[in-house]
């Protein structure tokens, strides 16, 4: 098969889809592998490292495009990019279409076949190919949060662990899940009185058992989060419902009951958020004020630590991305319940439930186009 790794054009994305050694593999299983050059550099990958591994670097998007029979990326495809899309292509990335219409039709007028990395997901429920970005995410949006409680951004003035004498921050979490998680462990380290809300009692259970005791766990409901949100200084949203825009936990007049300069880091941003009055933001313009609560929503938050982010990624998504290649995306698909529930978009269809409630359009079962 041939295979294209186009460089990732998102505002300040630096990861890139393929390491050398996954070019490598790949070689040796008998594909073809045209890469753009400079695609894996901002994330320290030279072209003289895929030279190596065998890839072929071309120029520009263009001869990528042109020349694959399945695109391998980080995110989305963004506009400029669609009109390079070839119908019967497959694409294999992130790609969030229930939190973004245009992007959908877009890829539905394309013809292409769009397996996404975060609905592939293994009988345990576990979502393989999300989660890897979802513990680089949660991670960071304590960082990130902790950064913008200075008040040189617009937050109240706190450290997130306080100091002996005067009380840590108090970060309030939504979601118990890998972002969540990810996130109670990095505030709890540094410090700060946690609590996590979730709507699973044996979620929460499971949490009670691994996170320390600085972290305190709490049931979600709308009376809950509305008393929670008027001491808390973080707010980090991290809920997520496989392959459908995220609920609205936190409404716009919910904002007037939060302290001034308290700050909302929402990971959910990619499906549209948890927060009502949440946008996408890049990292060149990452925070907004509304309220006089600060809001940091950027829409690729790994891409800010490229290095860790990409080697997380591959380890994942490779082994299905030399499944795709070996047997063709039906066969494996086939013989893959897990990437099954990866095929978003086939030929005009909509193959993913949660995208067809989100925009009222058809749904099609993915198996139905496996023949």
């Amino acid at each position: 098969m041939k295979i294209g790794v186009p460089k990732e054009i998102k505002p300040n994305e630096n990861r890139v889809s393929v390491v050398p050694s996954g070019v490598a593999a790949l070689v040796s299983a008998g594909h073809t592998v045209t890469m753009e050059s400079g695609a894996g550099v901002g994330a320290g990958f030279e072209d003289s490292l895929y030279q190596t591994a065998g890839a072929q670097l071309v120029e520009g998007p263009e001869p990528v495009w042109a020349s694959a029979d399945m695109i391998v990326k980080v995110k989305e495809p963004i506009e400029p990019e669609w009109s390079l899309i070839r119908p019967g292509q497959t694409l294999f990335t992130y790609f969030h279409f229930a939190a973004n219409r245009p992007l959908t039709e877009a890829h539905l007028a394309s013809g292409a076949t769009c397996i996404a990395y975060e609905t592939v997901q293994l009988a345990s429920g576990e979502l393989p190919l999300l989660t890897p970005m979802s513990e680089v995410a949660g991670r960071l949006a304590v960082q990130e949060g902790a950064h913008y409680l200075e008040k040189l951004y617009g937050g109240r003035g706190m450290l997130l662990g306080g100091v002996p004498g005067v009380l840590p921050a108090k970060v309030l979490i939504l979601g118990g899940g890998v972002v969540g998680t990810q996130a109670a462990k990095m505030a709890a380290g540094l410090g700060a009185q946690v609590t996590v809300m979730d709507l699973s009692l044996e979620r929460l259970r499971q949490l009670s058992d691994i996170l320390p005791a600085n972290v305190q766990l709490l049931f979600s409901s709308r009376h809950a989060i509305l008393e929670q949100i008027r001491t808390a200084d973080l707010v980090i949203g991290g809920v997520l419902v496989t392959g459908a825009a995220a609920p609205k936990l936190i409404r716009a007049e919910d904002l007037k009951l939060m302290q001034a300069g308290a700050v909302i880091v929402d990971v959910a941003v990619d499906q549209g958020g948890c927060v009502e009055t949440t946008h996408p933001t890049t990292h060149a313009d990452p925070i907004y004020v509304i309220d006089n609560v600060v809001h940091y929503a950027v829409a690729n938050m790994p891409g800010a630590v490229p290095r860790t982010s990409t080697l997380a990624l591959t380890n994942a998504t490779l082994p299905y991305a030399l499944q795709l290649a070996n047997k063709g995306w039906q066969q494996a698909l086939r013989e893959n319940s897990a990437l099954l529930k990866g095929l978003n978009i086939v030929a005009g269809n909509v193959t993913c439930q949660g995208i067809a409630d989100a925009f009222g359009f058809n749904y099609l079962p993915p198996d139905q186009f496996l023949s």
